[in-house]
């Protein structure tokens, strides 16, 4: 696709005389005409050695416009900024202190009229560069986002398959809550590793959607059954009725426990099937909790495997 720029399009050749003619009036004096010039010019040497400032202004701006012309392709930011500049004039200093000026700086608001009418056509052009480029940068910068993030993924998908094959159940489970907490950061979820209140060991915390959630995580060989469960949504109600809560289990449920969470439940819950799914960016984590939330808000059911997500397109 063509760039909508001013790049794109030719400046017009009155736009170009309309440059000439104000350059020449905005000043009387060469040594303040002389310094506007070299001033613009301070990032273009290759221009400034060209020019003649001991000859006539007229003959001085006609010389610059002619170079600025001939080679558009690479000066034509140079020469719409210098356009813009001029344009924007609404006072001329050196003028005004002349004996003619009364003459002077009329002529010289006129010039600077004519060019202000090329510069606002040349505007639409620029705003559309300037719109062009900020989109983008901002293309570029979130394909740097994505490719981090993808980066990020593949590097805890790796992770959690050595724990999967770690032979130390304890080590795994600690492993395990580290892994949490930093797919969870990855997601914005702001994490909080486990801690200690009395008489009670939180796995973590953390929020999603405005709600704050506490978190438990087991990666046992058995599946979690209804105590476990009975115990963890006693835990959440003593922390206010705004607490939610995330049950994590590796092996899942017991068909039991999920029935007694079936028409009414304080918390939503994920297994290894759901954890796969997450790493294989097969949905993400923040969409899954999301169904999950809502499913169990319709049904009161805590659990809503990711395989109905997919073959229902809940």
């Amino acid at each position: 696709m063509p760039q909508p720029s001013v790049h794109s399009k030719a400046i017009n050749p009155s736009a170009y005389n309309a440059l000439a003619d104000a350059l020449t009036v905005i000043f009387w004096n060469k040594p303040p005409f002389e310094r506007y010039v070299r001033g613009m010019l301070r990032d273009h040497s290759e221009l400034l050695a060209r020019l003649d400032f001991s000859a006539t202004k007229r003959e001085t701006s006609g010389l610059l416009v002619d170079l600025l012309r001939a080679n558009e392709a690479r000066y034509r930011d140079l020469t719409v900024h210098i356009m813009l500049d001029i344009a924007e004039m609404k006072r001329f200093p050196n003028l005004e202190q002349q004996v003619d000026r009364d003459q002077m700086v009329p002529r010289a608001e006129a010039a600077v009229s004519v060019l202000r009418e090329w510069t606002e056509k040349q505007r639409g052009a620029i705003r559309e560069r300037e719109e062009y480029g900020a989109a983008i940068a901002e293309d570029v910068e979130k394909a740097q986002q994505a490719r981090l993030f993808n980066e990020d993924h593949e590097a805890l998908k790796r992770r959690f398959f050595g724990m999967y094959s770690a032979s130390d159940p304890h080590r795994r489970g600690t492993e395990f809550e580290v892994f949490i907490n930093d797919l969870f950061g990855l997601y914005d979820l702001e994490p909080r590793a486990s801690y200690t209140l009395a008489h009670e060991q939180i796995d973590g915390a953390f929020i999603f959607d405005t709600d704050h959630y506490v978190l438990e995580a087991k990666w046992w060989k058995e599946a979690i059954g209804r105590r476990e469960l009975d115990v963890f949504k006693a835990n959440i109600e003593r922390k206010g009725k705004n607490t939610l809560g995330m049950y994590i289990s590796m092996n899942g449920f017991t068909s039991d426990a999920l029935a007694v969470y079936s028409f009414g439940t304080p918390f939503i819950t994920m297994d290894g099937s759901d954890f796969m799914a997450v790493l294989e960016q097969r949905i993400r984590l923040d969409d899954l909790m999301r169904r999950k939330k809502r499913h169990a808000s319709e049904t009161g059911h805590c659990f809503l495997p990711v395989s109905k997500i997919f073959s229902n397109g809940d």
